[in-house]
């Protein structure tokens, strides 16, 4: 196995064009982590840090330290650290699903849909303005949140350079904060462009690893400390960590097979008719999972409303529970929103009725079910009962955190790598990444079989 590893990094490493587009995308990552640490103008970002980073690991009052750590997470730390980057790709997502939720009710945007290149090109025209209306509203809370919240300036005057009561501090900051998601968001347009993988999960994945390091040598001190259960502890919570990855992987690859028979083929020629082709028999594999990593994206996106909404009434305790993500309340709606978006997305990206065609003009059908609409309808209705476990699954891994928070985990920066949003991103993205890279080297394995010696001496 490690000589077969070893092998496919040379392969990978012998395509030029593979080769170029990993450090391509390699070089906007690099791009993006070092823009997180730029931060705002007016604040002093070595006060600011360490101010927010010790409100977080003390509980911040038990609610907020959470949905903090969460946010924090998925932006690299650039949250917690007031970057120009703090707004992160959370505003483009948000867009992504409004836009797709409205093309499910306005006949223009789903004449769109279906338009083709043109079509697309401008749908993400319109989510990209959109993104900049989402911005114009998150990063005046953002700024409320720090300002008022955290680091209210009548205790932490010394982490600002400019007063945030005043326009000069507020104006500045809103187009920076919003120049900064644009920013993310067109880094991950290019990856998804020049690069290998989506380039939006790309950047949210690697703003969720950034944390991994930090979040397991915190848990170690713990659980090695004063109180804690030793290293045993840790090495049991390795081994569950390791398997809940191996189920999450599971979830993602496992698939149901729907045999195809294709009829056999004549030919006609010199007034005699010749068998060319006999039935093949083949599978449509539809995934469990169809729907990837993108419900849990589109959830954790919508879960930073209600968290931001209770900031209105902090005395009302059932909505103040939305600011925790360890909470019974916040973790019940979130799972509920990812069972929501996993048929949504399903539905939108398993096109039944044109597969249904394809067969049929390709001669293809599935036994005992007759081509066309009964195709659509037969595919449709295995998708459902197939989507249903799947996301069911799905919603308990994203609420897994909140189960061994306290009972197995003792920190809760390491508890959301266990299973959560953090967890099924990384596996999702990861295996998405690899997933291309193995395709690219295939394709050019079958070419290389086609032209030459030397294709088949190097493996290629």
């Amino acid at each position: 196995m490690k000589v077969g590893f070893i092998q496919t990094l040379k392969n990978i490493w012998s395509l030029k064009e593979l080769r170029d587009k990993i450090l391509f995308t390699l070089g906007i990552i690099l791009v993006y982590r070092f823009a997180s640490y730029i931060s705002l103008p007016a604040i002093n970002m070595a006060e600011v840090g360490s101010l927010l980073e010790q409100y977080r690991s003390q509980g911040g009052g038990g609610q907020g330290a959470g949905l903090l750590g969460l946010l924090s997470s998925f932006t690299g730390g650039a949250f917690s650290r007031a970057s120009i980057m703090a707004l992160g790709i959370m505003p483009y997502i948000s867009a992504s699903i409004i836009v797709q939720l409205m093309g499910m009710a306005i006949p223009y945007l789903q004449k769109l849909q279906k338009d083709g290149e043109s079509g697309r090109n401008t749908l993400n025209q319109i989510t990209r303005w959109l993104t900049i209306a989402v911005c114009l509203v998150q990063a005046p809370s953002y700024l409320t949140s720090i300002t008022q919240y955290f680091l209210p300036y009548n205790q932490f005057a010394q982490a600002y350079y400019v007063d945030p009561n005043t326009f000069m501090f507020w104006f500045p900051s809103i187009v920076i904060l919003v120049a900064g998601s644009l920013f993310a968001m067109w880094l991950g347009e290019k990856i998804t462009d020049k690069g290998i993988g989506n380039g939006i999960s790309i950047l949210i994945m690697v703003g969720i690893l950034a944390d991994f390091p930090a979040a397991f040598l915190q848990e170690f001190s713990t659980q090695t400390g004063k109180g804690g259960l030793g290293n045993v502890m840790i090495l049991v919570e390795v081994l569950f960590w390791m398997l809940v990855v191996l189920l999450a992987i599971v979830l993602s690859v496992v698939v149901r097979k729907i045999p195809i028979q294709y009829v056999s083929r004549a030919h006609a020629r010199g007034g005699a008719t010749r068998n060319l082709t006999q039935g093949a028999r083949q599978w449509i594999p539809l995934k469990v999972n169809a729907a990837g990593v993108m419900p849990i994206i589109f959830a954790q996106a919508l879960m930073f409303v209600p968290g931001l909404l209770t900031n209105i009434d902090e005395t009302n305790q059932f909505f103040a529970g939305f600011k925790n993500v360890f909470s019974w309340q916040y973790n019940v709606l979130f799972a509920i929103l990812i069972i929501i978006f996993t048929f949504f997305y399903t539905a939108i990206t398993i096109p039944v009725n044109q597969m249904a065609d394809d067969l049929k003009k390709n001669g293809g059908l599935i036994p005992k079910v007759r081509p066309g609409k009964d195709t659509a309808d037969y595919l449709d209705d295995i998708l459902s009962k197939i989507t249903l476990p799947g996301s069911i699954f799905l919603a308990i891994f994203a609420v897994l955190p909140a189960l061994v928070y306290g009972s197995l985990v003792q920190t809760d920066r390491f508890a959301l790598f266990f299973g959560g949003t953090s967890l099924l991103i990384m596996v999702g993205v990861i295996m998405d990444t690899v997933q291309q890279i193995n395709t690219y080297l295939l394709n050019h394995h079958y070419d290389g079989l086609t032209q030459s010696k030397l294709s088949r001496t190097t493996g290629l």
